[in-house]
């Protein structure tokens, strides 16, 4: 019972966790945000490579992995990131938290189930500007936060021991609000008592997508050799936008206050939500080492961009290469603890499918991480280190390098288990 309510209230934490802003990131600026990863933390430190699976951790981005799992499998975990933002002259900071994941993952036969909730995409950001335009000043603020979740389900089965395919289902909701805000004021004049317009939208998403998956391994010479495949085929989720234009005013303070507020439109469109196909493969021994590389195509050539964003901005197919894995020194000793810890390492390279002033804004990191063993029950804290760098610094783009901490538990037991004795 103590642990039913447990996953009751972590899952309950969880979800309103979700609802905070989650990235500090000027790129989020574009489209419907940064697309977050999608996995445990466990495999975020192996580059996100997603293409081993084991019985006791929850591989979220494969959804035929989850008939691999030997025990109930609760999971949950979250990310702290650093970012230092240059461009030109100008060098400022920010720092943002996350909930990445909260996921179940229930073995039941030949069969496998998962369910839970995550940050599908994330926006924040703070854009200020001043321009001279001959004798007046004119100061331009854009605003975004929000994003999208996602709650999921998903099913799998073991055709053969080493062979499984699986598919999982996702409901995609969230709001987003970006605003703009524009001042004029003549030179002399105390600027922060003007008045200025300011345009708001807030869109709210909605709508199902889902996605398939294949895993396959076999002995080769003495080694395990694992391959993987998932897709996400193209779907459509409801875009309902409404937008505003506010009368707004400086006060003394520096705060910004609405005078007059007025609904000038609301539409009801789609969002395209782009096919995905993951292809990986990789070689290595149970318990003790593995290493992969993977190959995301990403057809986000088909992402327009929505309101309040800039006619610089453009959408192209995206493609990620990942490479990364495991060493485990001694997974059963007895006499030292660091022999059974889990080291993991990865690295990712991606080009991320957005065009700013015809340049292709790519992104890679570095990641380093560590599975630590708690107690009997195969439970383990992960712990990954991830160290990056998105853009570069131009005269019209921005470099963003980040530094993330993530933190993650996964909690194994049996459950549906008759007792023998009351």
């Amino acid at each position: 019972m103590i642990k039913k309510i447990f996953l009751g209230l972590s899952l309950l934490i969880g979800s309103t966790a979700l609802a905070q802003q989650g990235t500090a990131s000027p790129y989020s600026f574009y489209g419907i945000g940064n697309v977050n990863f999608s996995g445990t933390n466990e495999y975020k430190a192996m580059g996100g490579i997603s293409t081993y699976s084991d019985s006791i951790h929850l591989n979220l981005k494969n959804p035929a992995s989850f008939s691999k799992l030997k025990l109930t499998t609760f999971t949950l975990g979250g990310t702290n990131t650093s970012s230092t933002l240059k461009s030109n002259d100008i060098k400022e900071k920010a720092n943002s938290t996350l909930v990445d994941y909260i996921a179940v993952g229930i073995p039941i036969g030949r069969f496998g189930a998962s369910f839970g909730i995550l940050p599908f995409s994330s926006v924040g950001y703070k854009i200020h500007s001043d321009i001279a335009v001959g004798d007046q000043k004119r100061s331009k603020d854009f605003v975004g936060e929000g994003g999208i979740n996602k709650a999921f389900a998903g099913l799998s089965y073991s055709i053969l021991p080493n062979l499984q395919i699986g598919a999982d289902f996702a409901y995609n909701f969230g709001d987003i609000d970006k605003s703009a805000t524009v001042f004029i004021s003549d030179d002399g004049s105390n600027f922060f008592i003007s008045k200025g317009s300011r345009e708001r939208v807030k869109t709210n998403y909605s709508g199902f997508t889902f996605n398939t998956g294949l895993l396959y391994n076999r002995k080769v010479k003495g080694y395990d050799w694992h391959s993987s495949f998932t897709y996400a085929p193209e779907t459509k989720i409801s875009a309902e936008s409404t937008a505003f234009l506010d009368i707004v005013q400086i006060a003394s303070n520096g705060t910004v206050n609405a005078v007059e507020t007025r609904e000038i439109e609301a539409a009801n469109n789609d969002l395209t939500m782009p096919s995905k196909f993951t292809v990986g493969t990789g070689i290595g021994k149970a318990q003790k080492w593995f290493v992969g590389a993977e190959f995301t195509q990403t057809q986000n050539s088909k992402l327009k961009n929505n309101y309040l964003t800039s006619d610089m901005a453009s959408f192209e197919d995206s493609q990620k290469y990942t490479v990364g894995g495991y060493y485990i020194p001694k997974h059963n000793s007895f006499t030292s603890y660091f022999d059974r810890i889990v080291y993991r390492a990865g690295f990712r390279f991606e080009n991320t499918g957005l065009v700013l002033d015809n340049q292709s804004i790519n992104d890679y990191a570095f990641s380093l991480g560590a599975g630590f063993p708690v107690g009997r029950n195969l439970t383990n804290i992960n712990l990954s280190l991830e160290y990056g760098q998105k853009g570069k610094n131009t005269n019209t783009l921005i470099q963003e390098n980040y530094f993330n901490v993530s933190v993650g538990i996964s909690l194994n037991d049996l459950w549906f288990v008759k007792r023998r004795f009351e």
